[in-house]
């Protein structure tokens, strides 16, 4: 390898890896809501569905957000998408601690950091993808999921502490202030790139979504992300909450672990079963993998609302458990989508596979909120029916993945077997 070819890929894997950083300090106040919801549902005379609401407006939001700034990215340069979607999660993180007091303010402040997510998440991918070649691609790729996860994951701990050190509005400056730190380290590191005037192999409009709505395998893995992001956004927009009601509710209030903390390890768990949860798709199949995780789902999903409303250990235990086979094949299912995409439309195709996955997680929180609500509140009964109605869900999913049968990608055993 030549000096210049040595120095190239040492810059593109720091460029990876800074941009993973940013990834890092805009995602780790993301969950800091729903880490604090048992404190705030109260101080703010919260009912279920209105703490519901709150936590699916974020999705909402990026479900509207998304199909907009996403495919932009296929014409203009990602970086100037990605940073304005920084500046909008930083408004909308100082907007939630200077101003958020009620419903009203709480949701409309998550809004904004909703769509400041639209514009960081798929992306920041995309930003990679333009600046790597395709052998770093993989390993960036699955970087960038890592510190997407471990983020996330890190701020429901995170949340908790700064809450208990300085008090609840001073967690949501401090995420502010991190989406701060990462919009200076992008302008600083991403180089600029020449906006692109191509058009799609068929001719068609930037918003025509129409050729990715008929490409149906990468419909089929954007269905199944629907409902598997409808199911991660319940556990956790309601993960802390279930648990605090058990720990209230067996005595265990004052736990080695408190809620939050488990939740952060479910998201942890929970981010290492996504990356091996891909590598498995590479030597399993992707279908098989994909069906596998929701049929797990499906059993975990329908029993933990009865079975782990009597012990706050058991709960603890199953929640984690629930979390490593929900995440298991997330990266599976947006590599699914990605992979089969027509490549011109490829940021189209991410677009709408994240609109789709992103209404599932609109109406997650939502759902659990709602039969909490109808059925008389938190009790063993309303956990069993919140939970359960995921299964349901997942069930259609799962009969709907199988009748389509996606492709698998190149590379993945199905795809190997079907080459002469």
């Amino acid at each position: 390898m030549s000096g210049g070819t040595t120095e190239q890929a040492l810059s593109a894997r720091r460029l990876v890896a800074l941009v993973c950083l940013a990834q890092v300090l805009v995602q780790i106040g993301a969950f800091f809501w729903p880490a604090l919801l048992p404190r705030l549902a109260p101080l703010w005379g919260l009912s279920n569905s209105e703490a519901g609401w709150v936590t699916a407006s974020f999705y909402g939001a990026y479900m509207l957000a998304v199909p907009v700034l996403v495919t932009l990215t296929d014409r203009l340069d990602p970086k100037r998408i990605y940073l304005l979607g920084v500046a909008l999660t930083f408004g909308g993180h100082l907007a939630f601690g200077l101003f958020a007091t009620d419903f009203w303010s709480a949701l409309i402040c998550r809004a904004v950091t909703g769509i400041g997510w639209a514009g960081t998440y798929m992306t920041g991918l995309k930003l990679l993808a333009d600046r790597v070649d395709a052998k770093l691609m993989s390993r960036a790729t699955a970087g960038h999921a890592a510190s997407i996860g471990i983020s996330g994951a890190l701020s429901f701990a995170t949340g908790e502490w700064l809450a208990q050190l300085a008090g609840w509005q001073s967690a949501f400056i401090a995420a502010a202030i991190s989406a701060a730190i990462a919009w200076v380290v992008i302008v600083a590191v991403v180089p600029a790139q020449r906006e692109s005037a191509r058009k799609a192999a068929d001719g068609g409009a930037l918003y025509d979504f129409r050729p990715v709505f008929r490409n149906k395998s990468a419909m089929a893995y954007a269905l199944a992300y629907a409902i598997h992001t409808l199911e991660m956004s319940a556990l956790r927009g309601w993960g802390v909450a279930f648990l605090a009601w058990v720990a209230l509710r067996t005595g265990n209030s004052e736990a080695a672990l408190s809620p939050a903390v488990l939740a952060t390890t479910l998201g942890l768990v929970g981010t290492a079963t996504s990356i091996l949860g891909n590598e498995a798709s590479i030597r399993l199949g992707r279908r098989r993998l994909v069906q596998v995780a929701m049929l797990a789902s499906i059993v975990l999903a329908a029993s933990i609302g009865y079975v782990g409303s009597g012990s706050y250990e058991l709960a603890a235990a199953l929640l984690i458990v629930y979390g490593a086979i929900v995440w298991l094949d997330s990266s599976s299912l947006t590599a699914g989508a990605a992979g089969t995409a027509e490549p011109s439309r490829r940021g189209a195709t991410l677009a709408v596979h994240s609109m789709l996955g992103y209404a599932g997680g609109f109406v997650g929180p939502l759902l659990v909120g709602w039969i909490l609500d109808y059925s008389g509140g938190m009790s063993t009964l309303g956990w069993s029916m919140a939970f359960g109605s995921v299964a349901v869900l997942m069930a259609a999913a799962l009969l709907a993945f199988w009748h389509i049968r996606p492709e698998e990608l190149t590379g993945d055993r199905g795809a190997r077997k079907a080459m002469p």
